[in-house]
């Protein structure tokens, strides 16, 4: 087992936290607000990890020892008001009144940690009704989808480009929105990047129901007006911490 070390700077440091899950590490350790240590097996392409991380320092670690630390501070989260955040290592109780789900960060992006997806779980607890159709767009490790089906959804749709994502999620097909139907969903979710929902905003708009909503998240303060340009019928805005969400 190897470690990165990344200097960044704090507006930048979920990005690069969830960019480093996506290729693969074993586990994260804020450092300080300004470094993380990421940590990666044997296995892991070490010269392909610093090209993508220029200015890194690698460094040799013991895998037991350094793993378990790096799981240790993923602790169980309750987000919003009816759901429970577990590691997939974790066997803690879920508290009464509460939705449990198993997540595992690594690989596909979308950890209840993430302000995004916390974001997007409490939006989904304010419009969501039993008996709608939800399509999550980017559905990363299917946390979202999930949640969409424990509280009530009649239908999910879920897709990602990530075939990867897909196999972890164990639900939805490759691909994007493009391949939907019009006026498909009651509920449409998407918590990708500001250049993906600007991209696909027509197709968004377009696979939510008249009198529908739209939810689109993953991207940060400072990028809301580049994301309300590409969906001008925006009608709220929501934050936490660094992070946005618009209600269409």
């Amino acid at each position: 087992m190897f470690s990165l070390e990344i200097d960044c700077d704090p507006d930048d440091r979920d990005m690069l936290i969830a960019e480093l899950w996506e290729q693969g590490s074993a586990g994260i350790v804020e450092l300080n607000p300004l470094r993380v240590r990421a940590f990666f097996d044997e296995g892991s392409n070490r010269a392909a990890l610093l090209k993508l991380f220029p200015g890194a320092r690698e460094r040799e670690e013991e895998q037991r020892d350094w793993v378990q630390s790096a799981r240790d501070l993923l602790q169980p989260m309750e987000v919003g008001r009816r759901f429970f955040l577990v590691p997939e290592w974790r066997d803690d109780p879920t508290p009464e009144g509460r939705f449990r789900i198993v997540v595992n960060p690594g690989m596909a992006f979308g950890t209840g940690v993430h302000e995004t997806t916390r974001l997007c779980i409490e939006a989904l607890e304010d419009f969501l009704e039993p008996g709608m159709t939800v399509l999550d767009v980017g559905t990363g490790s299917g946390i979202l989808a999930r949640a969409a089906g424990l509280l009530g959804a009649a239908r999910v749709i879920a897709c990602d480009i990530d075939p990867v994502a897909v196999e972890i999620a164990g639900f939805g097909f490759v691909g994007s929105v493009d391949a939907v139907a019009p006026g498909v969903a009651d509920v449409v979710l998407a918590n990708i990047s500001p250049e993906a929902i600007a991209q696909l905003s027509a197709d968004l708009v377009r696979a939510r129901k008249p009198g529908g909503v739209l939810l689109a998240s993953g991207f940060e303060t400072h990028e809301v007006e580049q994301v309300r340009a590409a969906l001008p019928a925006a009608r709220e805005l929501r934050q936490k911490g660094n992070w946005a969400l618009l209600v269409v």
